[in-house]
Formats: C-alpha cells, structure tokens, sequence
C-alpha cells in the first residue's frame, strides 16, 4: 500500500517506524527497523498477517497520512533556498496541509517544532512581540516544546499562522538569522484577513495546496499504476477498448463522488460506505460556511457558496450573483467575490473577451463561472436540501444511472483536474443567433496556441461549438479536444478523450 502509510501517534516515543511492516525500509527517526515487529512489539508470522493485525488495530492507535505531491516542492525549496527564505502553505481548511507539512519535518531534518497557533498558550504568543533577542526566543521554545534545534538542521512550523499575524511578520528577521527553516501553513482567507497591521516578508515563497488530484486518490487506494499507464496511452494516442474505458469510468466517478480531501478519502478506505462518506464531506462544508459567517455577518459569502450547483445546472453562460444576493454596492460584491477566490474553497473560470495566448491580458472580470474547489464536495452540496444523502443516490451516481444532467457534475471535474494540473480556468462564448451563444467550456493554451475544450456527460460526440470555434479561430487552435465517457478516439481535427484523461492535456 505504497499510497499510504500507516502512523503510530506515539512513535515519537516507542521509536517504531511508521513503515516497519515494510520490512527494514528508513523509518521517520532515519533508523533500519530489524525484524517482523509492529508497533505494539508483537510477532507477526508473515508479512500478509502483519498488514492485517496493524489495520485491526488502526483506530485505536493508528493513522493514515497519504502521499502528496507537494512533497517534492517542499523538498524543492529545501534544497535550493537552503535558509534564505522561509514557504508558506497556502491553501483550504482540511486539505491536508499541516499533516504533510509535519510528514516532512520529520524525514527532512534531525528536529522540529510544530507551533499549533491554534492551540499555543499565551507565553508562546508574547514571544513576537519582541524581536530584539532572538537567541532567548529560541531558547524559550526549546524549553517549551522539550525540543532541541541543531542549526541548519531543524525546521519551526508555524501551524495556522494566520491565528498569530506577529509571528509571520518576525519570519523576516528569523530568516535573517539564518540558523533553522521555517514554514508556515494558514487558511488562506483568514490570512489575508489578519495582514492589515502588519508588514508582509518579502522573505516568503508561497505554495498552494489543493485536495488530492486523481492522481493522489488512486495512490491512497493502492494503485500505483493507473496515471503512468494512461500517459502512455494517451503520449501513444491508443484506444484500450470499451471494457477497459468503461472501468475507468467507474474509476472517476469514484473521485468524483468522494473527491480529494483526505479526511473523506479515509472515511471512505475505513468504511466503503458512501454515506458515511457524504456526512464527513458535510462536516467539512459546514466548517466553511462558519468560516464564511465570521469574515461576512450578512450570510451572502455563504449564500454564493451555497448556490454554486444551481447556478451551473441552469444552463446559463456565466454566475448571476445579484440573483442569490440581490443588489449591492459594486465594491461590496467584489470584497464577496474576492474572499469566495482567496478562499481556495472555490475556483473561477473567466471568460475570455479575445481568445488567445495570454488570456489573461483579456480576462473579463466581471463575467465568470464558479466551481467547487473539491469534486466530492461539490457532490454533497448538490444534494445539501437533505440532511443525508442516500447510498442509493451514490450508487446511481457511480453507476451513471441517475436519471439526472450530470453535465455540470462532470464540468465541475474537469475544472477541479484542470486547475489542480496548474492552469488558470477560462472560458469563451460567442453568438449564434439573436438568443443562443456557443460555448467553449474551457480555454488552456499550450506554447502559441490555445486548446479549446468541450466537455460532455455522454458518449455523444456532437461538437459545433467546437468546430465553429475552430473555424473561427483556425490560426490559433492547436488540438481540439472533446472531453466523453467513451474510450480514445480521433475523428480529423478533433480529438474524443475520456474525462479520466483530463490532467493529462
């Protein structure tokens, strides 16, 4: 199971690896583990029983952290800044950031402090308020947190950053000091929101952290072989045949059902049970509606939220805002609307005025489509007039039997694999006659050319918005590209490839 690992919460103490039942590989303390021994120093005749006896016994004593790919970034800037600039890690509450961020403090360096400002008392707090002795700082957090830093060796985890605004302005100085690392994790909203008063280090790279893409959901179930075997057949433009298309199929609307947040993911390996599942994503929106009521009294952050799914399965061109509000003040909307993007809870797709390479040099602001940031959430706000949803409803859902438009269940996907894959979403719509418009759904351009994308919940290939949009534009198009249910294919121009496919465009 290399997707994820099993953790004992006490390792720090009994120093057993949270990998021995591999049989000897490194450890998180850099120690060779001998021996068939687990955790609670029992003997295991073999190593099938072992992995049965450690996931016995895992809610008690154990817990999963999965693979992320924002690992290798964090080991990126390690190695090439070396100290002379501190990371922080942005991104949306429960999305993994302070579990990886500690994953890495302990197999990259020999020590560590994780600061939790969620939870640090107030002799932890006071200590930014003064910077003229940093060496006492140190030596206070040593004591307080009964861990010794060795230079150029150990890392400081500012958890929640956000909660202590002195403490991410100190970073300028304490990078200047040179002797440890430091990184910072925060929900991005409230970060911006507590920055007024305070003066933000140029000493700072910024990463953002999104829910588990396709990729990472098929490493925390075990499979290790997918992606790279759909890479071939895509780099290889090779049809597998309807069986193996509609497997995958069932594959994806996996993801899209449970989506990437690894508290959802778990639930879902602990119980396979989907309802379960949806109240741990229930749980999850429910926390950021509070966040959304603390940054906004009057309820219309939460209220444009809420209303992402209606607003995409209307069948209109871009988010009607003022029809979920009613009317405000232009700048009062655009606070909302910032706050909704600087949340990472949610992506926006603009519309492009003059499709071209640099898109957005003509990016339309003010008209827009807005997506949940996470599929499996989007999922469970579709349903959110009930207090549950059904397994019944999950099971048509992951057996494409719902008698249902899943279109925008299918476009919201795709943008969560498209921006997730590092793209800026955009779209384009341009008149067909006096009352109807085409659409492009999506908009990536790749080197001097743009990639122009339809998406379709079917295995239907009707495409004119596509092909008039070519026709228009044919100096600019490169691929063209029809995002289906069914297997590979290539009809002239046009390119028909499966939705699982979708990160790899």
């Amino acid at each position: 199971m290399p997707g994820r690992i099993w953790v004992s919460k006490d390792y720090t103490e009994s120093k057993f690896c949270s990998l021995c039942f591999f049989w000897g590989q490194q450890c998180f303390l850099k120690k060779k583990i001998r021996g068939q021994q687990c955790f609670c120093k029992k003997k295991i005749a073999g190593k099938h029983n072992f992995i049965i006896f450690a996931m016995i016994f895992q809610r008690k004593v154990m817990e999963q952290i999965f693979k992320r790919k924002i690992y290798q970034q964090l080991l990126e800037w390690k190695e090439t800044e070396n100290g002379r600039t501190a990371i922080l890690v942005e991104g949306a509450r429960r999305v993994g950031k302070s579990t990886i961020v500690e994953q890495f403090a302990m197999q990259e360096y020999k020590s560590y402090i994780l600061i939790d400002f969620n939870k640090a008392g107030k002799n932890v707090i006071e200590l930014w308020d003064n910077l003229m002795d940093i060496n006492r700082i140190f030596l206070l957090l040593q004591q307080i947190y009964k861990t010794t830093l060795y230079e150029r060796n150990s890392v400081i985890i500012f958890d929640e950053v956000q909660k202590c605004p002195l403490a991410r302005q100190a970073i300028k100085y304490l990078v200047q000091d040179g002797r440890y690392d430091y990184i910072e994790t925060g929900s991005l909203i409230s970060i911006h929101k507590n920055t007024k008063n305070i003066t933000i280090p140029s000493e700072e790279d910024r990463i953002t952290m999104y829910p588990m893409d396709y990729e990472e959901f098929c490493w925390a179930l075990g499979d290790m072989a997918t992606m790279p075997l759909l890479k071939q057949q895509y780099e290889n433009r090779i049809s597998l045949g309807d069986d193996i298309a509609r497997m995958k199929m069932r594959d994806i609307r996996l993801y899209m059902l449970i989506g990437g947040m690894p508290q959802a993911v778990n639930t879902y390996l602990e119980t396979n049970n989907l309802s379960l599942v949806d109240k741990t994503k229930r749980g999850i929106i429910q926390l950021y509606l509070e966040d959304f009521q603390k940054i906004d009294t009057t309820g219309n952050a939460e209220r444009l939220f809420k209303n992402i799914p209606s607003q995409l399965s209307g069948n209109v061109s871009r988010y009607q805002p003022y029809t979920v509000v009613g009317q405000q003040s232009e700048a009062k909307m655009g606070e909302l609307l910032q706050d909704l993007e600087q949340s990472k809870t949610t992506l926006f797709c603009y519309h492009c005025t003059d499709p071209n390479v640099g898109m957005s040099l003509n990016k339309d602001t003010g008209k827009y489509k807005m997506y949940l940031a996470d599929t499996g959430l989007f999922v469970t706000l579709c349903f959110w007039d009930k207090s549950y949803t059904e397994n019944v409803i999950y099971d048509k859902l992951l057996s494409d039997k719902l008698e249902a438009n899943l279109g925008y269940l299918y476009e919201n996907l795709v943008a969560q694999m498209l921006a997730t894959a590092g793209n800026e979403l955009f779209y384009y719509t341009f008149p067909k006659d006096d009352k109807h418009n085409y659409e492009i759904d999506f908009l990536l351009s790749r080197g001097n050319k743009l990639v122009p994308i339809e998406v379709r919940s079917s295995g239907y290939k009707t495409h004119k918005s596509l092909d008039v949009f070519c026709e228009k534009y044919s100096s600019r198009v490169g691929n063209r590209i029809l995002l289906y249910t069914k297997d590979y294919q290539k009809n002239g121009a046009t390119i028909y490839l499966p939705i699982y496919m979708t990160p790899l465009i």
